[in-house]
């Protein structure tokens, strides 16, 4: 199937008050396992190169992004190519050439202003490269090791009339916004802020993205995909899945030596992790 892009798939999701879920890959694996997850429930789907993954190989994006875009154009369903997570400009430039449509740029961790600056720079650009582009307000946390931020902490969550400013001045087509979420977390015990999210909805017209959604359950999923939720951002889950099972295969096999016989395991649990997710968040999903 062509390679479809971000942007297309996201705006159809958000018109049809759905969400197209987007995973986070590390490895072979890991892109194997998202497009045959999504293709077990007939259903479009995001791959995502972090930057942190980009880092962990070698600071090469190629080799990763080579064979996610293979496997995106030989898969059974939609699938688009996103770069997650940009903070160095160097790999922003890499984005159009490696078969990527969209990319999010992350400057969350600046003062507002400048946020505001380097992100409208960044759109700028992006834009004139044909890529759809995102951005996040507030902090969703959790990102680099660092602890989740609390709940409560000032800038902690996107204030719905400061994105509504921020979007008109930065240009961005969609926005990841704070509402209780965090990266890295290891148990579905989140709470998102559903009034919060539900005036980030009133006051944006670009569609919301939501980071960190591994350790969001499944009620509160389907909640914020309600609210305006119209991308979600997993990648823990999928790691968790993976190790999981390694580690049961290898106990039961102290002997094993030959990786594909644990690497298997591990891709298949994480092909059942894509299809549970997708079933709560997409909608149109209905098996």
């Amino acid at each position: 199937m062509p390679l479809a892009t971000t942007g297309d798939l996201i705006t159809r999701a958000a018109a049809a008050r759905s969400a197209v879920a987007a995973f986070n890959v590390i490895t072979l694996e890991h892109v194997e396992a998202v497009v045959a997850g999504a293709e077990s429930v007939a259903a479009p789907v995001v791959l995502q190169v972090s930057e942190n993954a980009v880092k962990f190989r070698y600071g090469r994006l190629l080799p990763l992004a080579r064979a996610a875009l293979a496997a995106a154009e030989h898969a059974a369903v939609p699938v688009a190519l996103h770069l997650d997570h940009v903070q160095s400009d160097a790999l922003l430039r890499q984005a159009p050439d490696a078969g990527f449509s969209s990319v999010m740029y992350d400057a969350s961790r600046l003062p507002y202003a400048e946020n505001l600056a380097a992100t409208r720079a960044a759109a700028d650009w992006a834009h004139a490269q044909g890529l759809w582009i995102e951005a996040e307000l507030g902090e969703v946390g959790g990102k680099h090791g660092a602890p989740p931020l609390d709940a409560h902490a000032p800038g902690a969550r996107t204030d719905p009339a400061e994105a509504r400013a921020f979007v008109a001045d930065s240009g961005v087509d969609a926005l990841a916004v704070a509402v209780g979420s965090s990266h890295a977390m290891t148990t579905r015990t989140a709470a998102l802020d559903h009034d919060l999210l539900k005036r980030l909805s009133a006051a944006l017209d670009v569609p919301l993205v939501l980071h960190g959604s591994s350790g969001v359950p499944d009620g509160e999923l389907t909640a914020a995909v309600a609210g305006g939720i119209a991308k979600v951002n997993v990648g823990t889950a999928l790691n968790i899945a993976m190790t999981g099972a390694i580690r049961e295969y290898l106990a039961a096999h102290p002997e094993a030596v030959d990786s594909r016989g644990y690497l298997t395991v591990g891709r298949e649990a994480m092909v059942r992790t894509v299809a549970d997710i997708i079933r709560v968040v997409d909608r149109s999903v209905t098996a």
